[in-house]
């Protein structure tokens, strides 16, 4: 390229000296132009190598500046690519959250389903215990009988205090309500559920030692419970509400061992990452 400039160079300079020659008399026995311009100098090699020279370094400066738009083009993609693939993780990591939060709900709404229709059956046969002690005494009450067990069987004394948190929303009176079917049906089959219920009441109310107490005599009076994971999360959950994030962590890693796979698992788990 700079041999082509070069030669560019020369011809236009000989082109302009050939057009500017002066004119010479022949006859006159002077040799001296009749023309008065002056005739132009042929640039030196100096001059070409220092215009060529200037030429190089303005087509260097294009192709340097270029070079640094061009890596200041490719530093932006990679950035959005680094953002893009943030945006789909979070869509991802969001999706499996709402998708928990659906099963979640789901098993909820089996579960009350199925304490629904155990109500109406408990429902109907209080009502009818209740007219027959009206009708004996000759008044009606709903005030409980001096018999602490009120002549019902364990599974209608529990189903009546279920009843009253899922039906009733009664939260108060539910405490009592278990805490008296664990001392009047103490060797029932629904001990261990009554424990854990009468422990998420005392939960919910901030009652941390009382849910403590009850949470514990699940997990280690009824190690074949089917509360007994949720249990165990529950005091996880109860450690680390007091900031005792050691013991919660003792607690998680055997709900995650002992019960793998299960939803308490999973909760545990998702805790776990969180410490």
């Amino acid at each position: 390229m700079r041999i082509l400039l070069a030669a560019l160079l020369l011809v236009f300079t000989g082109a302009n000296a050939s057009a500017q020659a002066p004119v010479v008399d022949l006859n006159s026995q002077s040799s001296t132009p009749t023309s008065t311009e002056t005739v132009p100098q042929i640039q030196a090699p100096q001059d070409i190598e220092a215009r060529l020279a200037i030429l190089e370094r303005k087509d260097g400066n294009r192709i340097e500046a270029q070079q640094r738009i061009q890596s200041q083009l490719d530093m932006l993609q990679s950035e959005v690519d680094d953002i893009r693939g943030t945006i789909e993780l979070h869509n991802h990591q969001l999706e499996k959250i709402l998708q928990r939060q659906r099963e979640l709900y789901l098993e909820l709404d089996n579960r009350f389903n199925a304490l629904r229709a155990q109500t109406d059956v408990v429902q109907s046969n209080i009502t009818a215990s209740s007219e027959s002690m009206g009708s004996e005494t000759g008044e009606q009450t709903n005030e409980l009988p001096a018999d602490p067990t009120g002549g019902i069987s364990d599974g209608q004394a529990y189903q009546m205090a279920v009843d009253l948190i899922l039906k009733q929303r009664d939260y108060e009176n539910a405490i009592p309500a278990f805490e008296n079917f664990l001392t009047n049906y103490p060797a029932s089959s629904f001990t261990d559920n009554a424990h854990y219920w009468l422990g998420q009441l005392l939960f919910n109310k901030q009652d941390w030692e009382g849910a403590r107490t009850q949470f514990l005599q699940v997990v280690e009076n009824f190690l074949d419970s089917t509360k007994r994971a949720d249990a165990l999360y529950k005091l996880g959950m109860l450690e680390k509400t007091e900031s005792n994030n050691a013991q919660a962590k003792t607690y998680f890693e055997q709900v995650v061992a002992e019960y793998a796979g299960t939803t308490s698992a999973r909760l545990a788990a998702q805790q776990l990452n969180s410490l």
